[in-house]
């Protein structure tokens, strides 16, 4: 449905209304912790990546966040026009691998369902929503995100 172009467009905050805090102790082997102890999880390298599994790791969380704020856009915009989204759901796949800097990149599928509307109004209110979700901002131009009605 949607793959991101980059777009000149300035996203940044005029104002910073909540600041999330978290700390990483010891990498993608360790534990990450919330500033506010609702947030204490083990994290740990996929089997796929060298590791043993046991734990999250930083793309299982960037794929809630992704899943969960877009989520919100979109009932946030579907609200606005009117719409109830009962049995809307938003999944994320962040996919990681090598750049051609020799570093690493990420790239995400959003699969978005939502079972009640006609598909071309699904269609409008996803666009819309990836204008609000502030991931959708912070990633766009910056790594491939994709976008599929399902």
């Amino acid at each position: 449905m949607t793959d991101d172009t980059a777009v000149a467009t300035d996203t940044r905050p005029t104002k910073i209304m909540y600041v999330a805090e978290a700390t990483a102790h010891g990498g993608r082997d360790g534990y990450v912790t919330s500033q506010d102890g609702h947030l204490e999880l083990k994290v740990a390298m996929p089997p796929v990546l060298g590791g043993d599994g046991n734990g999250t790791n930083p793309e299982q969380l960037f794929a809630a966040g992704f899943s969960s704020c877009f989520h919100n856009a979109l009932i946030l915009v579907g609200n606005r026009a009117g719409y109830d989204l009962t049995g809307s759901t938003v999944t994320a796949k962040v996919g990681i691998g090598p750049n051609k800097q020799r570093g690493y990149g990420l790239a995400v599928a959003l699969s978005v369902s939502l079972p009640v509307l006609d598909p071309d109004l699904a269609a409008k209110l996803v666009d819309a929503a990836h204008q609000v979700c502030p991931y959708s901002n912070a990633t766009r131009g910056n790594i491939d995100v994709t976008i599929v009605l399902g």
